[in-house]
Protein backbone atom coordinates (compact mmCIF):
# COMPACT_ATOMS: atom_id res chain seq x y z
CA UNK A 1 0.00 0.00 0.00
CA UNK A 2 1.41 3.10 -0.79
CA UNK A 3 2.25 5.96 1.95
CA UNK A 4 -0.24 8.57 2.74
CA UNK A 5 2.34 10.85 2.64
CA UNK A 6 3.44 10.33 -1.23
CA UNK A 7 0.30 10.02 -2.15
CA UNK A 8 -0.75 13.13 -1.56
CA UNK A 9 2.23 14.42 -2.37
CA UNK A 10 2.12 13.67 -5.63
CA UNK A 11 -1.65 14.44 -6.45
CA UNK A 12 -1.54 18.09 -4.22
CA UNK A 13 -1.29 19.96 -8.07
CA UNK A 14 -3.95 18.29 -9.29
CA UNK A 15 -6.06 18.11 -6.37
CA UNK A 16 -6.04 21.83 -5.81
CA UNK A 17 -7.02 22.58 -9.11
CA UNK A 18 -10.29 19.99 -8.84
CA UNK A 19 -13.47 21.66 -8.17
CA UNK A 20 -15.76 21.11 -5.59
CA UNK A 21 -18.38 17.77 -5.76
CA UNK A 22 -21.50 19.77 -4.28
CA UNK A 23 -20.74 23.29 -4.69
CA UNK A 24 -24.58 23.60 -2.76
CA UNK A 25 -23.75 21.85 -0.04
CA UNK A 26 -20.51 22.99 0.62
CA UNK A 27 -21.58 26.54 0.86
CA UNK A 28 -23.98 25.40 3.23
CA UNK A 29 -21.27 23.71 5.23
CA UNK A 30 -19.08 26.95 5.59
CA UNK A 31 -22.34 29.10 6.46
CA UNK A 32 -23.38 26.57 8.60
CA UNK A 33 -19.83 26.53 10.52
CA UNK A 34 -19.48 29.71 10.58
CA UNK A 35 -22.27 30.52 12.76
CA UNK A 36 -20.26 29.15 15.80
CA UNK A 37 -17.33 31.49 15.13
CA UNK A 38 -16.92 34.85 16.51
CA UNK A 39 -14.18 37.59 15.89
CA UNK A 40 -12.05 36.02 18.79
CA UNK A 41 -12.41 32.53 17.54
CA UNK A 42 -8.95 30.48 17.98
CA UNK A 43 -9.61 27.44 15.15
CA UNK A 44 -7.60 24.22 14.14
CA UNK A 45 -7.91 22.49 11.04
CA UNK A 46 -6.14 19.52 10.40
CA UNK A 47 -5.80 17.45 6.91
CA UNK A 48 -6.43 21.07 5.76
CA UNK A 49 -5.21 20.06 2.01
CA UNK A 50 -4.64 22.68 -0.05
CA UNK A 51 -6.43 24.92 2.71
CA UNK A 52 -9.88 26.37 0.71
CA UNK A 53 -11.73 26.05 3.62
CA UNK A 54 -9.65 27.80 6.74
CA UNK A 55 -9.20 30.33 4.00
CA UNK A 56 -12.77 30.69 3.35
CA UNK A 57 -13.08 30.99 7.05
CA UNK A 58 -10.09 33.38 8.28
CA UNK A 59 -12.34 36.76 8.11
CA UNK A 60 -14.79 35.35 10.45
CA UNK A 61 -12.13 34.51 13.08
CA UNK A 62 -9.12 35.72 14.75
CA UNK A 63 -6.51 32.80 13.87
CA UNK A 64 -7.08 29.27 12.22
CA UNK A 65 -3.76 27.01 12.47
CA UNK A 66 -3.93 24.66 9.86
CA UNK A 67 -2.09 20.96 9.25
CA UNK A 68 -1.89 18.62 6.73
CA UNK A 69 0.81 15.64 6.34
CA UNK A 70 1.78 16.53 3.17
CA UNK A 71 4.27 19.23 2.52
CA UNK A 72 3.30 19.94 -1.04
CA UNK A 73 -0.87 20.27 -0.07
CA UNK A 74 0.82 22.78 2.25
CA UNK A 75 2.84 24.85 0.17
CA UNK A 76 0.03 25.59 -2.19
CA UNK A 77 -2.35 26.25 0.61
CA UNK A 78 0.34 28.95 1.48
CA UNK A 79 0.52 30.60 -1.89
CA UNK A 80 -3.28 30.36 -1.85
CA UNK A 81 -3.31 32.59 1.40
CA UNK A 82 -1.06 35.12 -0.05
CA UNK A 83 -2.75 35.54 -3.29
CA UNK A 84 -6.16 36.14 -1.21
CA UNK A 85 -4.08 38.43 1.08
CA UNK A 86 -4.93 36.13 4.30
CA UNK A 87 -3.01 36.68 7.29
CA UNK A 88 -4.41 34.96 9.71
CA UNK A 89 -4.42 31.34 8.91
CA UNK A 90 -0.93 29.50 9.82
CA UNK A 91 -0.47 26.44 7.68
CA UNK A 92 1.93 23.22 9.22
CA UNK A 93 3.40 20.53 8.08
CA UNK A 94 2.95 17.46 10.78
CA UNK A 95 0.71 14.51 11.61
CA UNK A 96 -2.35 15.13 14.06
CA UNK A 97 -0.30 13.08 16.69
CA UNK A 98 3.11 15.03 16.52
CA UNK A 99 1.07 18.67 16.39
CA UNK A 100 2.09 20.44 19.59
CA UNK A 101 -0.09 22.76 21.41
CA UNK A 102 -1.51 23.15 25.22
CA UNK A 103 -4.87 21.04 26.33
CA UNK A 104 -7.90 23.27 25.74
CA UNK A 105 -6.30 25.76 23.18
CA UNK A 106 -8.77 26.15 19.88
CA UNK A 107 -12.27 27.63 20.28
CA UNK A 108 -13.26 25.11 17.27
CA UNK A 109 -11.52 22.32 16.01
CA UNK A 110 -12.40 21.06 12.29
CA UNK A 111 -11.74 17.94 10.52
CA UNK A 112 -13.33 17.54 6.81
CA UNK A 113 -12.69 14.24 4.51
CA UNK A 114 -10.17 13.04 6.93
CA UNK A 115 -11.57 11.00 9.31
CA UNK A 116 -11.75 7.76 7.08
CA UNK A 117 -8.44 8.23 5.80
CA UNK A 118 -6.87 7.98 9.47
CA UNK A 119 -6.37 3.87 10.43
CA UNK A 120 -7.04 5.32 14.41
CA UNK A 121 -9.99 7.87 13.86
CA UNK A 122 -10.92 7.21 17.34
CA UNK A 123 -7.75 8.75 18.63
CA UNK A 124 -7.75 11.42 16.51
CA UNK A 125 -11.57 12.44 17.85
CA UNK A 126 -9.86 11.98 21.34
CA UNK A 127 -7.20 14.48 20.52
CA UNK A 128 -9.93 17.20 19.33
CA UNK A 129 -11.95 16.55 22.32
CA UNK A 130 -8.74 17.48 24.55
CA UNK A 131 -7.70 20.49 21.93
CA UNK A 132 -11.39 22.02 22.50
CA UNK A 133 -11.37 24.52 25.23
CA UNK A 134 -14.70 23.30 27.01
CA UNK A 135 -17.84 24.34 25.42
CA UNK A 136 -15.90 24.44 21.73
CA UNK A 137 -16.98 23.00 18.63
CA UNK A 138 -15.64 20.02 16.56
CA UNK A 139 -16.56 20.30 13.10
CA UNK A 140 -16.63 16.87 10.91
CA UNK A 141 -17.40 16.17 7.26
CA UNK A 142 -16.78 12.06 6.66
CA UNK A 143 -17.70 9.85 4.40
CA UNK A 144 -19.31 6.82 6.07
CA UNK A 145 -18.00 3.89 3.41
CA UNK A 146 -19.24 1.33 5.23
CA UNK A 147 -22.89 1.70 5.27
CA UNK A 148 -23.56 0.93 1.69
CA UNK A 149 -22.28 -1.39 -0.87
CA UNK A 150 -20.66 1.78 -3.72
CA UNK A 151 -18.72 2.05 -6.73
CA UNK A 152 -16.26 3.49 -4.11
CA UNK A 153 -15.60 0.58 -2.59
CA UNK A 154 -14.92 -1.30 -5.39
CA UNK A 155 -12.22 0.94 -6.75
CA UNK A 156 -10.54 1.07 -3.36
CA UNK A 157 -10.40 -2.91 -3.34
CA UNK A 158 -8.61 -2.54 -6.65
CA UNK A 159 -6.21 0.51 -5.71
CA UNK A 160 -5.41 -1.40 -2.24
CA UNK A 161 -4.77 -4.80 -4.47
CA UNK A 162 -2.48 -2.69 -6.64
CA UNK A 163 -0.88 -0.62 -3.93
CA UNK A 164 -2.15 2.46 -5.72
CA UNK A 165 -3.88 3.64 -3.00
CA UNK A 166 -3.38 4.80 0.73
CA UNK A 167 -5.15 3.27 3.89
CA UNK A 168 -9.09 4.42 3.73
CA UNK A 169 -11.41 2.93 6.75
CA UNK A 170 -14.56 2.26 5.55
CA UNK A 171 -16.36 4.04 8.90
CA UNK A 172 -20.07 2.86 9.47
CA UNK A 173 -21.94 5.81 10.44
CA UNK A 174 -22.94 3.77 13.60
CA UNK A 175 -19.10 3.71 14.44
CA UNK A 176 -18.48 7.03 13.85
CA UNK A 177 -21.26 8.13 16.26
CA UNK A 178 -19.88 5.82 18.90
CA UNK A 179 -16.23 7.59 18.78
CA UNK A 180 -18.06 11.26 19.10
CA UNK A 181 -19.97 9.59 22.28
CA UNK A 182 -17.65 7.91 23.59
CA UNK A 183 -14.93 10.94 23.73
CA UNK A 184 -17.64 13.12 25.52
CA UNK A 185 -19.42 15.37 22.73
CA UNK A 186 -22.46 15.87 22.50
CA UNK A 187 -23.91 16.76 18.67
CA UNK A 188 -25.67 19.62 18.19
CA UNK A 189 -26.19 19.14 13.88
CA UNK A 190 -26.10 16.18 11.82
CA UNK A 191 -26.65 16.52 8.48
CA UNK A 192 -25.86 14.12 5.44
CA UNK A 193 -26.35 16.14 1.90
CA UNK A 194 -27.62 13.46 -0.88
CA UNK A 195 -25.79 10.67 1.52
CA UNK A 196 -22.31 11.64 0.66
CA UNK A 197 -20.36 12.83 3.66
CA UNK A 198 -21.65 13.03 7.45
CA UNK A 199 -21.47 16.58 8.32
CA UNK A 200 -21.84 16.84 12.08
CA UNK A 201 -21.33 19.82 14.87
CA UNK A 202 -20.47 18.59 18.13
CA UNK A 203 -19.76 20.23 21.31
CA UNK A 204 -17.41 19.38 24.16
CA UNK A 205 -19.34 20.57 27.16
CA UNK A 206 -18.65 23.97 29.25
CA UNK A 207 -17.39 22.66 32.84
Amino acid sequence: MVKAVDFWDARAEGYAKSSVGDEEAYKEKLATTQRYFDADSQVFEFGCGTGTTAIHHAPFVQKIVATDISSNMIEIARQKAVAADITNVLFHCTALEDFEAEDASFDVVMAHSILHLLEDPEQAIKLSYRLLKPGGVFVTSTACLGDSFSHWRVLLLIGKLFRQVPYVNVLKRETLSHYLSDAGFKVELEWDPKKQAAFIILKKPAD
